[in-house]
């Protein structure tokens, strides 16, 4: 039995998408494999954590979950699919699983009723299972950000069989539909006044009868395999960004189609800029004279570049300079940036000689201690 997902996320019932991700975020990194190699409690922590959040996220499941509870993903779809964790250590499958009209039907299903519009139409076939959908997390430099990059990606999944390709048969043809159910994976019964449908015993729910199996994948038609994904993560990418390859997620069983592949975005924080929206702000020293008098500073942007900056005379210790353009990329729109802010700063010096002290009483107007000196 799956775990109650707001107890695991540690929020409450009514919280916010926003809160729900935070949460997420937290704990995925707290008790990801890579920071605890070898820690079974902290495995399992991060499953359930993958688990909750792959209910919570999607609207449609956490409606689900609130009015049916674990009973709303039994049989092995939804957030319990991705309990194995297709991945391995460092990875967290999930989504995948039934939606609320998918709900619906299979409980019309247990009464009886079917053919319902809205709930699923007239039967010409069983449903296909859809391969699950995958989920990835990496952590980039905010440099990276600028430039983007390139994150390979290694996992171990169900990938369609080449053999039978992936009908699940010795020959690599559809198998024909199943004469018991006609094709609908579903037999019907009558219990007095209700009729109750069940999975066809013959093919397995699966609507096609597999007479003799492809004999690498044993009918399932698809294989474990080791895969590598090289996935393109584009110059401006915002901290929190959700990548998606279509396609690229686990293979549907018996010629079903199979699920996407998620990679969530995380930004490390950098020790120069910080960044707010597109824009980026970079604190400078600037010596006293300077702002008093005016004058150019050498500023350095996140490309590695010195640009020659003009400070006004008078400027105060906390302002802000703007740089045009000097930003981050706007992922939305080729060729637009954001701005830098230079915000000023002042280090004071902790030794002075007896002229620049001089000099600074002048500027002052004060006037010399008799007995220890200027200060």
């Amino acid at each position: 039995m799956n775990k109650n997902p707001y107890e695991v996320l540690g929020v409450a019932r009514d919280a916010s998408d926003a809160d729900i991700k935070k949460a997420y975020h937290k704990l995925v990194m707290k008790y990801h494999p890579d920071k605890n190699p070898g820690d079974k409690d902290a495995e399992e922590k991060f499953k359930e954590v993958n688990n909750a959040f792959d209910i919570l996220k999607d609207p449609q499941k956490r409606a689900a979950y609130d009015r049916f509870g674990d009973a709303a993903f039994a049989g092995g779809n939804g957030a319990s699919a991705g309990a194995g964790n297709p991945f391995g250590a460092g990875f967290g499958g999930f989504a995948g699983g039934p939606g609320m009209d998918d709900i619906l039907r299979e409980a019309m299903r247990g009464f009886g009723f079917d053919g319902f519009g809205g709930f699923g139409g007239a039967r010409g076939g069983a449903t296909q299972q859809r391969g699950r959908d995958l989920l990835d997390d990496v952590t980039i430099s905010l440099r990276d950000a600028y430039f983007g990059t390139t994150h390979s990606v290694n996992f171990t999944s169900n990938v369609k069989c080449d053999k039978c390709d992936g009908h699940g048969t010795d020959d690599g043809k559809p198998a024909p539909v199943c004469p018991r159910c006609g094709g609908s994976g579903f037999v019907q019964t009558r219990q007095g006044f209700f009729a109750v449908e069940t999975p066809c015993p013959d093919c397995n729910g699966l609507g096609r009868k597999i007479s003799k199996k492809c004999s690498k994948c044993d009918g399932a038609g698809v294989v474990r395999k080791s895969r590598t994904l090289d996935v393109k993560i584009p110059a401006g990418v915002q901290d929190g960004a959700r990548l998606r390859l279509a396609g690229q997620g686990e293979a549907g069983q018996n010629g079903a189609p199979a699920g996407d592949f998620y990679i969530d975005i995380h930004i490390a924080p950098d020790d120069k800029f910080e960044r707010v929206d597109n824009d980026l702000i970079t604190k400078v020293d600037v010596p006293f004279a300077t702002l008093a008098m005016g004058g150019e500073i050498d500023v350095k942007t996140i490309d590695d570049k010195e640009l020659s900056v003009k400070v006004p005379s008078g400027t105060q210790i906390g302002s802000r300079l703007r740089v045009r353009g000097k930003g981050m990329p706007n992922p939305h729109r080729s060729g637009s940036f954001g701005d830098m802010y230079i915000e000023i700063t002042m280090t004071v010096p902790t030794k002075l000689s007896e002229k620049q002290k001089k000099a600074l009483a002048e500027f002052a107007g004060v006037k010399p201690n008799k007995k220890s000196g200027w200060f």
